[in-house]
């Protein structure tokens, strides 16, 4: 009896003791599988030295300082490490950073597929579109979205960009008068996200006066940062955490609000069409929005697009044409603030093309060619999307025979762009880097803001379009000052932002004529 008293008493601990010693067994066998995994790593890599990095962090701990030097952090490795150097995230994560033309052009050159771990954030939102799909549905949907950024269906979009531009330009004169710093992005993007409003879905948002009103603008803007924000706080990479957190909970009700309003928008078009179709009835638009062309998208089998696929582009249109060509204007803004004689050069030059007109019309779009020069000087030194990411699904050889194994790629397109080999005196504005016979010196791939081979950027016309409008209105109106009391530090995220903000000031043109 004493015995068996003995034996229940000393249960608890004998039950203690035995999940104590298989959790110690169970962590032992996962660290003992993550280090054979990173051995193995490490040897597939071997021909690509990089910086030292901690056994079980990697480099996380130094990739996770965003204090705006993050860049020249990378930097400072591209130059040890020329071509290309690999970053470790956690103990068997390996990814290979790509910084030389000679090396991208090798990859994107291929129809590799877009790294489902660094694209995987966007899919909740906008689903499997252009920007995340891959195989035969990104080839299918590609070559159908293809036609929907023809020349002649850009054109009407020009005046629909001045609008939404002149409206930001009349909200600007409130600083123009007390000659006040501002801060430059969320104006910015306000207006991009109006003027995408109106090519994808032809509606008049106001989203520029009326800010936080309209639910969906609101959903759109929230989802754009909150992406920016699980990119940028690690613990956010796991599923479960971020949908624990009340970012994770922000985030998919901002995307529940989304997704119902591009429904309903689809499914009351597509009414329209069928009474239209019905009815005989031939509407004369002035334009056709991208709406217009995905519903009227057709393959060779005469097959168009689902709802859910017209959605997923909608989203992704939604999101690549207004947070990435916020960025690049903002920080082209900023430059020709930090430059002012070749602010000086860019607005004789659209003056004289414009010819006392206070709008811009498609055919001026290329009478302004140094303005576009100091556009894509502007793209280089600050790119819209700092660093775009590849899963190679087989080892590819670079012409200097080394061989990178099937994984995850990153191109940075910043250190590209930055590289001492291609260009000189890279950290210097330019605009005459540009000029063709120049060009004509250098690897196509030297400057790739918007990639570059068959799965470059289908909106880039578009991106450049809004770009010169903006620059030439703003240009016309407002002399862009610099203000050395707050000097923006970039920070690598979806897309370049800065930490503190983008500042400048203004001061009306023809007061200081």
């Amino acid at each position: 009896m004493q015995l068996y008293a003995s034996l229940l008493l000393n249960l608890p601990s004998l039950s203690v003791n035995h999940v104590f010693a298989l959790v110690l067994l169970a962590c032992s066998v996962i660290v003992v599988k993550l280090l054979v995994k990173r051995r193995r790593g490490m040897r597939a890599l071997e021909p690509f030295p990089g910086p030292p990095a901690h056994w079980l962090l990697g480099h996380v701990k130094e990739d996770q300082k965003t204090d705006g030097h993050d860049l020249e952090k990378i930097m400072k490795w591209s130059g040890q490490y020329p071509f290309a150097f690999p970053l470790w995230f956690g103990p068997s994560l390996s990814i290979l950073n790509v910084h030389h033309p000679s090396y991208v052009k090798t990859i994107l050159s291929t129809t590799e597929p877009k790294d489902d771990y660094a694209y995987k954030f966007f899919i909740p939102w906008l689903g499997d579109g252009l920007l995340v799909s891959a195989g035969q549905k990104w080839f299918r949907h590609r070559r159908l979205l293809t036609p929907g950024f023809h020349y002649d269906v850009l054109k009407p979009y020009v005046k629909l960009v001045s609008d939404s531009t002149k409206v930001m330009l009349d909200k600007w004169e409130v600083y123009a008068k007390s000659e006040e710093s501002f801060e430059l992005f969320k104006h910015v993007s306000l207006m991009t996200l109006d003027s995408i409003m109106k090519c994808v879905f032809s509606c008049n948002s106001n989203c520029q006066t009326d800010s936080g009103t309209n639910p969906y603008i609101q959903a759109v803007y929230d989802l754009c940062h909150l992406v920016n924000v699980r990119f940028r706080v690690f613990p956010y990479h796991s599923k479960a955490i971020f949908h624990l957190s009340p970012h994770g909970y922000k985030f998919r009700k901002a995307t529940r609000i989304a997704h119902s309003h591009t429904a309903e928008v689809i499914r009351k078009r597509k009414e329209v069409l069928k009474i239209e179709k019905e009815q005989g009835i031939v509407k004369n638009k002035r334009y056709m929005d991208f709406l217009d062309i995905l519903l009227s998208a057709r393959d060779e089998h005469q097959q168009g697009l689902s709802d859910e696929d017209i959605r997923a582009e909608v989203d992704t249109f939604m999101f690549e044409g207004h947070d990435t060509t916020a960025s690049g204007i903002s920080w082209i803004f900023y430059n020709l603030a930090c430059n002012p004689e070749h602010q000086e050069k860019c607005r004789e030059e659209i003056l004289q093309a414009l010819d006392g007109k206070d709008t811009v019309d498609w055919e001026d779009l290329n009478k302004i060619p140094y303005t576009t020069m100091c556009i894509k000087e502007s793209l280089r030194l600050c790119p819209p999307v700092p660093g775009i990411s590849r899963k190679l699904t087989k080892p590819l050889t670079f012409f200097d025979g080394r061989t990178v194994p099937e994984g995850r790629q990153i191109i940075h397109i910043y250190g590209i762009h930055m590289n001492t080999t291609v260009w000189e005196n890279p950290y210097v504005f330019d605009p005459m880097r540009f000029l063709p016979e120049n060009v004509s010196k250098r690897s196509p791939h030297a400057f790739v803001p918007f990639s570059a081979g068959p799965r470059n950027c289908i909106g880039q016309n578009f991106a450049m379009n809004e770009m010169k409008v903006a620059v030439a209105l703003t240009l016309m109106k407002y002399r862009l000052i610099k203000d050395p009391q707050h000097i923006p530090k970039m920070i690598p995220q979806v897309v370049l932002r800065s930490l503190n903000g983008i500042h400048i000031k203004i001061k009306p043109v023809e007061n200081d004529l």
